[in-house]
């Protein structure tokens, strides 16, 4: 052994010496020393074989939560197999474990079948490819003024879903509580999303111009889709430029609204805000006016007659009070005057 490193002929030879020391029945130092072996061995074989078929399963499979869940899988089996071994060493063999498993398989199942489930949405999840690796997507919650929580998915396993959020913060959500959800995917096959803005605007000004400050507004801002070809969304096609539309004839304006196109839906809140901060400014010098809710009172002969009061106890003048039968007397609507 004069081959070996100074620390390891050290290490043999105090090995050597304690081999043999029981510290359970059955079991010795020596094989201690060996079951840890074979956990270190295990560990490096496993990062070895998925170093060796990461590739091939890279070409076989485009999903990246597949390859990862295949490669996870693989790297499981060969780190299982390399416990097994580790306890046949230390004198656990399968068939006790199978007794045990058996003797507490209701104890198992109860505190089991949560994960058993999870795996199981994690497959049909993987199988029905709502979403994937990089997409961005958002959880719906009605009850939310914002309407959801918006994220990049980080990664998809067999137990859970790890999503990061726009607020720079990581979701980790089971995969059962996944398949129950109403997830939009904002990064499917075409990454283009339909948007649409509101402008109230008033009766009096000129709505043709309106509609034309708003479409000009959303071309010439670069995220939005300036023309092109119409859009196909199922059997129907929609046209790409920003259209603007009336929409309703409200109580207090002409409600108008602006249907555009955006190339990324990665930030839907900036590029509403450069078309609103570009109509803002257009409307400057336009024959048009933003709406706000007002009302307008007429007081005419058929109006009726109002009786008002002052409450002395707030500074006012209090009311003339006049007796009934001077009341009775006086001509219709002397009294309301005075």
């Amino acid at each position: 052994m004069a081959w070996l490193p100074d620390p390891l002929v050290d290490a043999w030879r105090v090995l050597t010496a304690v081999g043999d020391e029981r510290i359970a029945p059955g079991v010795v130092v020596a094989d201690l020393f060996v079951a840890g072996l074979l956990l270190v061995a295990g560990w490096y074989v496993s990062q070895l074989v998925v170093r060796f078929v990461g590739r091939r399963v890279a070409r076989r499979f485009q999903r990246p939560s597949v390859r990862k869940t295949i490669l996870r899988s693989v790297r499981g089996v060969v780190l299982f197999v390399a416990v097994t071994l580790a306890a046949g060493r230390l004198g656990f063999h399968v068939s006790n474990v199978v007794l045990s498993v058996t003797v507490f398989s209701a104890v198992l199942g109860l505190v089991l079948a949560p994960l058993v489930g999870s795996v199981v949405n994690g497959l049909f999840v993987l199988a029905d490819q709502p979403y994937e690796i990089g997409d961005m997507i958002e959880l719906v919650d009605n009850g939310s003024p914002t309407g959801g929580t918006r994220g990049y998915v980080e990664d998809i396993t067999l137990r859970y879903t790890k999503v990061f959020t726009l607020q720079n913060t990581f979701l980790v959500i089971p995969n059962a509580t996944m398949r129950e959800r109403d997830v939009i995917n904002y990064s499917a096959e075409d990454t283009r999303s339909r948007l649409s803005l509101e402008l109230l605007v008033t009766y009096e000004g000129d709505l043709d111009e309106a509609r034309a400050i708003m479409e000009r507004a959303a071309r010439e801002t670069r995220e939005v889709v300036e023309t092109g070809p119409d859009i196909r969304i199922g059997s129907a096609r929609y046209p790409s430029a920003p259209v603007s539309y009336i929409k309703d004839f409200a109580d207090h304006g002409v409600l108008l609204e602006l249907q555009y196109w955006v190339k990324d839906p990665y930030y839907v809140g900036r590029v509403r805000s450069k078309i609103q901060e570009q109509i803002w400014a257009d409307l400057d010098d336009a024959d048009v006016e933003i709406a706000y809710p007002h009302s307008h009172l007429v007081f005419d002969d058929t109006s009726g007659t109002a009786r008002v009061s002052v409450d002395p106890e707030r500074g006012g003048v209090p009311p003339r009070r006049e007796s009934a039968e001077q009341a009775r007397h006086d001509p219709p609507g002397e009294s309301e005057r005075r």
